[in-house]
Formats: structure tokens, sequence, C-alpha cells
């Protein structure tokens, strides 16, 4: 049986999205569910566009995501020789020709084939000319001798037998005049040399794939297996693009998502297994096959990667979690958080929370300075009247003494002080709650108590009644 090795080949001219993260996911998958391979190979031939920011943020992306790839990373900018070699055994077994056309000459070719109603491409002008380059000649570009009749037929795992007819495919350039060799080529030696058994991709590339097919037939290079899995749509059922929200993966880890739900929630996105919708990373890797990629487009559903963020959220434990909400704290501007304290804070904001910014906008009053913390200013004018800061200042004396300092304490202290006093207590919720917190809604006022402790409570209930 042959070992799947499957790869992700994205090209740093832009960030990652989630489209291209999606293609990732189902390579990674389908290596690790066999026990095979996974391959990164960064595209980054187009020098002018390429950048080191974008190479960056694409390793980073794969990295948040835990896609962990074999092996070493192939860079295409660094194996020109070796394109240029197979190039050169195509141009030596008659698989390929020089051509002197002009770009203008091809582009009048085209022209000429429009107005006869024939699809416009390279007419063949140099095909059996045996151009050979030499000082003096024009710059001459590589064609591939392509077949002139019959069809080519890709053998998609998705969408089955795919035939495309070889004269609509013109001789592609294989060579540019100044050496580079062009994407098809490339990817064809590339996926060659590294052993590339299955390739899964968008249906993007559809139109690529038969061309491709041609190259390895005129090397003699046996296939790999390919699939492409349909675009991800918006909404509104176009193409996901910036105007549908955050697009690139890393903006997703910025806005909070947690890598378990952004893999959970774009692998869903045209695959499926029965009707389970949360899964594990391993439980993906046991049920992960090719035979359940769907074959019509995916829409993306912000609303249900939010709800699954908040599953995830609620299921990760305090302490991770606590490790988490430290980092997003830090982004706030409140970094070097006691990681036990902020494992307390979190059973208390894990049932509020989508996001991890939400959780980390919604734990600023437990952390910051007690002389720095902000109260809303309608909740003060409102809640902090003359009554409310007498029975502030009795309940601060109350709360030096409870012992422990704990939610049940504190409830039976609280409960004491109305029955001596006759007071309801929603006269008194909300003035502690401001005091202690600076807003009107927070997780339960004992528990968000127990949590800041005796000496957090005192000092800003002193502070709210200077208020």
């Amino acid at each position: 049986m042959t070992t799947i090795v499957t790869r992700f080949a994205p090209s740093p001219t832009g960030h990652l999205h989630i489209g291209g993260a999606r293609t990732a996911i189902f390579n990674w998958l389908l290596a690790r569910a066999s026990g095979g391979s996974f391959f990164l190979r960064i595209e980054d031939t187009d020098q002018a566009r390429s950048t080191e920011e974008n190479t960056r943020g694409i390793l980073d992306s794969m990295a948040w995501l835990g896609l962990a790839h074999d092996g070493e990373i192939v860079y295409q900018s660094r194996r020109f020789d070796l394109y240029n070699q197979y190039i050169d055994r195509l141009l030596a077994s008659g698989h390929a020709y020089y051509c002197s056309c002009t770009p203008d000459e091809v582009e009048a070719m085209r022209e000429e084939a429009r107005a006869r109603g024939a699809k416009p491409k390279y007419s063949g002008r140099c095909r059996e000319k045996g151009l050979v380059p030499g000082p003096g000649k024009p710059d001459m570009v590589v064609r591939l001798k392509a077949p002139l009749s019959g069809s080519t037929v890709v053998h998609d795992l998705v969408k089955g037998d795919v035939a495309f007819d070889n004269a609509e495919l013109d001789d592609m350039v294989l060579r540019r005049t100044d050496g580079s060799p062009t994407y098809n080529m490339a990817v064809v030696v590339d996926d060659a040399t590294m052993g590339v058994t299955h390739i899964i991709r968008g249906d993007d590339h559809l139109n690529n794939t038969p061309r491709q097919i041609l190259i390895y037939q005129a090397l003699g290079l046996p296939l790999p297996v390919f699939g492409h899995v349909p675009m991800i749509l918006g909404p509104d059922k176009k193409k996901l693009s910036k105007r549908h929200g955050a697009t690139s993966v890393m903006e997703y880890e910025r806005e909070g998502f947690l890598p378990e739900a952004m893999l959970n929630g774009l692998v869903r996105l045209g695959w499926s297994h029965g009707d389970q919708e949360i899964f594990s990373r391993d439980e993906l890797v046991r049920a992960f096959s090719t035979d359940n990629l769907g074959s019509s487009a995916a829409v993306f559903d912000r609303d249900k990667l939010l709800w699954l963020n908040a599953h995830y959220i609620k299921e990760t434990p305090d302490a991770e979690l606590a490790a988490r909400l430290g980092d997003f704290l830090g982004r706030l501007g409140h970094p070097g958080q006691d990681a036990q304290y902020l494992a307390r804070i979190v059973p208390l904001l894990k049932p509020r929370a989508q996001t991890m910014v939400e959780m980390a906008e919604k734990a600023v009053f437990f952390v910051v300075p007690d002389g720095e913390l902000a109260h809303d200013r309608k909740a003060v004018e409102k809640f902090f009247t003359a009554e409310a800061k007498g029975h502030l200042a009795a309940l601060w004396e109350l709360f030096k003494t409870v012992a422990p300092f704990d939610q049940p304490s504190l409830e039976a202290a609280v409960q004491g002080y109305l029955d001596a006093t006759g007071v309801k207590f929603k006269l008194l919720a909300q003035p502690i709650r401001v005091a202690i917190t600076g807003t009107t809604a927070s997780p339960g006022l004992f528990e968000t108590m127990e949590v800041l402790g005796r000496e957090r409570v005192l000092a800003r209930l002193e502070r709210a009644l200077a208020l």
C-alpha cells in the first residue's frame, strides 16, 4: 500500500485566509489519518509580491492551528536550478521547444482566434522550427509540445472524472525569457520530487490540473491523486471576501477565537461525518476521509463559529484558559497577571464570553489597580444615593470581619444585615456591584467578591464612598 504524502503550498503574496487554511487542514488530516506525511511548501517565485512578513504570517497561522508539518519547509525560490534541469529534460526528449514569439505576437494570435470564434490561444508557430538559443538571437521562452487532439481527464476525488479537450489547451510556457519557471512547471517538479501522492486544493485550481497532468506525462512521472474542493461562500452566497468580515486566519486569533474552534469550524465547511458538529483534534484524525468531502460550496457562518468558540471556551480547563486570558489582558494593557488569580476568575467568565477578547474585557475590573477602576458615570449617578452610601459604609465595616471571606459567608453576612435593617437586597446589590466592579453587569456578586478578596473589596468600597 502506498504511503500517503500530502502538502500545503501557499504563496506569500498575501495573508493566509480561511479558504487556504481549510485546504491546509484537509491535507494535514488526510496525512495524519493515514499515518502518512504532510509537507509545507512556500511558493515564493513571485519575488516582487512575496514578502518575509507574509511568510511569517503563514507559518504563525499554521502553528496556531496546530498543523505541524514533516521535514524541512521547501521554498520554490531556492529551486530554480532543479526546475531548469527538468525543463532541459523535456527539451532533450522533444516534449518541449524554444519559441521566439513576442508577447504582442501571441496576443495577436489570440485575437485572431477570437475573431474566428475559436479558443484564444498560442498558434504553435514555433512548434516545428527547431529553434536553439545562442549569441545574437532573441530571448526565447520554452513551451510544452502538448498533444493536439484527444482529451486529458482529471480523476477527481470530489468532482469525479472531469475531461478537458486537448485542442483547447495551448502549448504553455514552461520557462520565461529570464530563465524563471512558470507556476505549473514548478508545481509539478516540486510535487514529484517531494513524493506527493494526494493533492487537495480549491477548485479555482481545477483549470491548472490538466496542464500539470500533461507535464507529468511528458516527464514520464506517476500522477498524484487530485481532489478539488468548492470555494467557501459568504452568507450572501458570494465568494468569501473582506466585506464578510475578517478573512485572514490571524485576524481571528486577534479577535479571540480559539484554534480548536477554528479548526473544528473550518473542517466542517465542506466535510461531514454523520450529524456530528463538534470534534476534538483526535476525533477528526480518526474520522477524516476524502469520501466525505462535499461537492457543493459551503457557506461560512460567523455566528456558528462564535457558538463553537463559546463551547470550546467552556470546555477548556481553567488553568489553560487562564494562560490565554493573561495573554489577552496583556494586549489590553494589563500584562503580568498572577496565573493562580486568573484561574479563579475564569470560572466566573466562562459562561459569559464568546471570545477571549470578550472575556479579557470582562476581566479588566478584576485586575486593574483599585485606584484606577473606572466607574460608569450614569451608574454612579443612579445608584450612589445618600441612602445607598450609608449602607455601603456599614457594609464596609461588616466586610472587615467576615471570615472566611468567601461566597457563603459574604451572602450570610449581607442577609443578616438585610434582616436587621429591613432593607431589600435590590437596594444594595447594584451599589455594591458598581462600587467594586465599576459597572452594573458582572458575574454573581458574592462569587465576584470572593475572587477579588477582602483587601480589594474594602479598598474599592472606600473609594466609592469618596465618590
